[in-house]
C-alpha cells in the first residue's frame, strides 16, 4: 500500500478501489503539537472505539464512511477528495467538508475558558444573562460549534464562514447538526449505562459522490470527545476521563501558557516535552479503560 498522508494520530494509506486504510499509531497530540512520547495500546483502543461508534451510527440511520475493522489497529474506509477552499462549491462531490463540529453540552474546556474571559455571553448558551454560570454546569440545549479543519491552526468560525469554506447549502448545514446531534443522543444513552457522561465531542463529514452526507475520520473517543464519571460528577468532582488529562498536564507544566504566548505573538512556539514515563503508564490504562467503558468491551 502506498501511504499518502502522515497524521498526528493516525497514518492513511490507498487500499484500492477507492479505498483508504487508516493506521492508529500510539503517538499522540495536544494543542496541535506532537508530543514526543508514545502511549502503549493508545492506537488500537482508539481503532476499536471508533469502529464501534461506525456501527451505531449506521444503527441510527447516519451515513458512514466505515468499511472495515482490520484488528487491532486498522480500519478501512471510503476514500473521498481532500480539496482546497477554492475548489470547493455546492456542486462539488466526494469531498472532505474542512470543518469540525463540535457538540457541546456541558460547561468545560474552551467553552469555560470564554465564559470567564467575557468572549462568550451565558444568554448565547440559553441561560439567563444573570445567572452564574459554573465549571461543570449542564446546558440547557447542546451547543454547536464550527471550526476549521485544515488549517495549520483550528480557528472557531461564523455560520456564515462556515457555509462559505465548506460549499454549503443553509439546509446541509442544518442536517450536519442534526445528524451530531442524533449521534450524540445515542452516545450518551449507551454510555450511561456504564456511569459515563458524555461531555463534548469533535466530529467530521463528507459528502459521497452523490452529495450525500456521511460522518468520517473518528469519533466518541478518548481524544475527540470529553468523558466525565458520573458518580464523581454527582459530588461536584470532575475526573477528565480523555485527553483533556493530558492538556492539564501541560498546563500545570506552564508550556501552554508558554505556547500561546508565542503564537499571539508571532514568535516561534516552544517544542512540546515528553511525558514523564508515570505519566505515560497511567494514559495507557487510561485509553484501555476508557474503550472498556464507553463500548462495553473487554479489552482482552
Amino acid at each position: 500500500m502506498k501511504l499518502i498522508r502522515q497524521g498526528k494520530v493516525k497514518d492513511v494509506y490507498e487500499a484500492g478501489n477507492h479505498t483508504l486504510e487508516f493506521v492508529f499509531s500510539d503517538k499522540i497530540s495536544v494543542f496541535d503539537k506532537i508530543i514526543p512520547s508514545l502511549i502503549p495500546h493508545k492506537g488500537e483502543t482508539l481503532c476499536r472505539t471508533s469502529a464501534f461508534w461506525f456501527q451505531v451510527a449506521r444503527g441510527c440511520g447516519i451515513r458512514t464512511h466505515f468499511k472495515e475493522f482490520i484488528p487491532p489497529n486498522r480500519m478501512r474506509v471510503q476514500k473521498v477528495d481532500v480539496l482546497p477552499y477554492s475548489k470547493i462549491n455546492k456542486k462539488t462531490t466526494n469531498y472532505l467538508i474542512p470543518l469540525e463540529v463540535i457538540s457541546r453540552h456541558y460547561v468545560a474546556g474552551s467553552l469555560w475558558d470564554r465564559l470567564r474571559e467575557g468572549k462568550i455571553k451565558p444568554t448565547k448558551l440559553g441561560l439567563k444573562a444573570n445567572k452564574e454560570v459554573k465549571y461543570g454546569d449542564k446546558l440547557p440545549e447542546p451547543y454547536i460549534e464550527f471550526t476549521t479543519k485544515l488549517e495549520k491552526v483550528d480557528r472557531l468560525l461564523t455560520k456564515k464562514e462556515a457555509v462559505k469554506v465548506a460549499g454549503l447549502t443553509d439546509k446541509e448545514y442544518k442536517e450536519i447538526i442534526k445528524a451530531a446531534l442524533v449521534i450524540d443522543d445515542n452516545i450518551a444513552e449507551e454510555v450511561e449505562k456504564r456511569d459515563l457522561i458524555h461531555v463534548d465531542g469533535k466530529k467530521e463529514y463528507a459528502f459521497d459522490e452523490d452529495r450525500q452526507l456521511m460522518i468520517v475520520d473518528t469519533f466518541g473517543t478518548v481524544d475527540e470527545d470529553r468523558w466525565w464519571d458520573w458518580e464523581h460528577y454527582s459530588k461536584g468532582q470532575f475526573v477528565e476521563l480523555s485527553k483533556e488529562n493530558v492538556r492539564q498536564h501541560y498546563r500545570q507544566l506552564g508550556y501552554y501558557d508558554k505556547l500561546m504566548e508565542a503564537r499571539r505573538m508571532g514568535r516561534p512556539e516552544p517544542k512540546i516535552p515528553a511525558l514523564p514515563e508515570s505519566k505515560i503508564n497511567e494514559i495507557s490504562e487510561l485509553y484501555i479503560d476508557m474503550l472498556e467503558t464507553i463500548t462495553g468491551e473487554s479489552y482482552k
